[in-house]
């Protein structure tokens, strides 16, 4: 008897994605002046490509 290993299922759905990134990109502008905010914007694009 051979098992395949079972099919991963998505932990996110598509809607998540646009929710993930609308607050995000709340948040960037809430810390603008804070030198991590480049990190955040960036994070705000990569959700833009997923979703």
């Amino acid at each position: 008897m051979t098992t395949e290993p079972q099919r991963s299922r998505a932990v996110f759905s598509n809607e998540d994605f646009g929710l993930m990134k609308e607050a995000v990109a709340n948040y960037v502008k809430q810390i603008a002046d804070d030198p991590r905010s480049s990190k955040f914007s960036n994070l705000y694009h990569r959700l833009g490509r997923l979703g």
